[in-house]
């Protein structure tokens, strides 16, 4: 297998999720002193889980896409709209909150506040199309030569992105992150986001372990399956108005689904901890 160039050229997009896990930092420490609450709107418990969650999507971003094989000219346009697009919404989420305003959804703020408001709602929108631009060359069928199973992983972690831009976009057009009586959407939201974590995570492993090859990719499908499955399952828990924390059947089987992801996790790392041993034993083998 050849060498996986992660990160390769990416030093910016690191340096921006960097700023991100910062300002996280620092709010943090805020609370801890002062509290979250900023009257008459302001949460900062949101806007330190907004600007990790952020950094660490653009830290994923920085990872995978020297694997997109496309132009220099392309990946640095793209590059600088994601560091434009994001540094707005770092700026936004931060000083709107400190402030005591909703960024997105305000009913307290000014005209101006308004306006800010609309423009994160434009800047969320350029980050979803940067996203599917970044998305569209790793389903190209020339895209599985290299590394067929991190690949795998990376294109089951964009349709859930897609997935979790749906549930943000839902908010926008309702002004809000509740839907019903107790539905959420920023769960749908959040766990559609991070699987671009966790599926390239479970590709990447299987590539590392000494695994048969169509083990490997069904191990693979497996899991990332069965993370699509709950995330489907927690947005139509989430439509009909209800928490997906009740014990209720689709809310058991969507936990179900993410317990069987974890199960490949666990089977493919027990591999490449027991590859990894063998190797050290046959390097240090007195024969």
């Amino acid at each position: 297998m050849s060498n996986i160039r992660l990160f390769a050229g990416e030093k910016l997009l690191v340096i921006l999720s960097m700023i991100g896990f910062a300002f996280a930092a620092g709010i943090s420490f805020y609370i801890a002193i002062y509290g979250s609450i900023i009257p008459p709107e302001g949460n900062l418990e949101r806007a330190f889980s907004f600007n990790a969650a952020l950094a660490l999507f653009t830290l994923t971003i920085a990872a995978i896409l020297p694997l997109a094989n496309i132009s220099p000219r392309k990946r640095s346009t793209l590059r600088w709209v994601i560091i434009t697009t994001t540094l707005y919404a770092y700026a936004v989420e931060t000083i709107q909150h400190f402030r005591g305003i909703n960024p997105r959804f305000s009913r307290a703020g000014s005209v101006g506040d308004s306006i800010i408001g609309a423009l994160f709602g434009l800047d969320s929108l350029l980050i979803i199309i940067v996203t599917v631009l970044i998305a569209i060359p790793f389903f190209r069928k020339a895209q599985t030569n290299d590394h067929p199973l991190l690949i795998l992983g990376i294109r089951y972690g964009f349709i859930s992105t897609m997935i979790a831009f749906g549930g943000g976009l839902w908010m926008i057009a309702l002004q809000s992150r509740y839907i019903g009586e107790y539905g959420n959407l920023i769960v749908l939201h959040g766990i559609g986001f991070h699987a671009l974590q966790a599926l390239p995570i479970l590709g990447l492993l299987l590539e590392l372990a000494n695994i048969e090859q169509k083990k490997a990719r069904l191990l693979g499908h497996t899991g990332c399956l069965a993370w699509t499955f709950s995330l489907l399952l927690i947005g139509i828990q989430t439509g009909l108005g209800r928490s997906v924390f009740e014990l209720t059947l689709l809310p058991i089987f969507s936990g179900v689904m993410l317990l069987v992801w974890m199960v490949t996790v666990v089977i493919v790392t027990s591999d490449l901890i027991r590859t990894v041993d063998v190797s050290d034993n046959q390097d240090h083998s007195p024969i």
